[in-house]
């Protein structure tokens, strides 16, 4: 694996596209209660902030690598779907790619630091795991089971209650983080609802 910066980012657009192909696949093969974690913003956003978080670039460079990762998995899944026969249009979910991937990378790239910045990355990561594990049990269960959703909320608190207990000290990134965290859990859900 390289080391240098770079080297690393030029690994991500082709793990994201590699990867993205694969979750077109994983849906086959998952059992039906985590099938739909192959095709979910959360497991999509999750694995964009790993590459981002380990090509360790600085903010400005994360937040294009974030786009581009974003950009890459959808590209790679509407390919995948392509070769299996089925039709995925990506255009409306590689714009919102776009959209969102500089923030995600951001993020990811936020992590390693502690106070207000790690308090914001806590609260857009865990924010989109928590608001789509509520808009899947709220909105879709009935018809894909609650085993991602569930799921999706254990890893979003599960990464805010990490944080909160070894990066985050003092009132303000603590009340940055949780209310952060429901703020754009509540988000999520309205936009998702929205998208259709």
């Amino acid at each position: 694996m390289p080391d240098h910066p770079l080297g690393r980012a030029a690994v991500v657009p082709v793990a994201s596209l590699l990867l993205g192909g694969l979750t077109a696949y994983a849906q086959g093969f998952l059992p039906d209660a985590l099938a739909p974690v192959a095709n979910s913003a959360w497991a999509w956003t999750l694995l964009a902030a790993v590459l981002v978080a380990w090509a360790r670039p600085g903010a400005g460079l994360a937040a294009v690598l974030g786009a581009v990762s974003l950009v890459f998995l959808v590209v790679g899944y509407a390919g995948a779907s392509h070769l299996r026969g089925l039709t995925y249009d990506p255009t409306r979910f590689g714009a919102v790619g776009l959209v969102v991937g500089p923030l995600v990378g951001v993020a990811a790239a936020w992590l390693r630091s502690t106070g207000v910045r790690a308090a914001l990355a806590t609260a857009l990561l865990a924010g989109v795991g928590i608001g789509e594990g509520v808009y899947g049990l709220t909105t879709v269960a009935e018809t894909t089971g609650v085993g991602t959703w569930v799921a999706a909320c254990v890893v979003a608190l599960g990464l805010l209650a990490v944080m909160l207990a070894r990066r985050l000290r003092g009132a303000l990134p603590v009340a940055i983080a949780t209310g952060g965290t429901v703020a754009v859990a509540a988000v999520f859900v309205l936009a998702y609802r929205a998208l259709g």
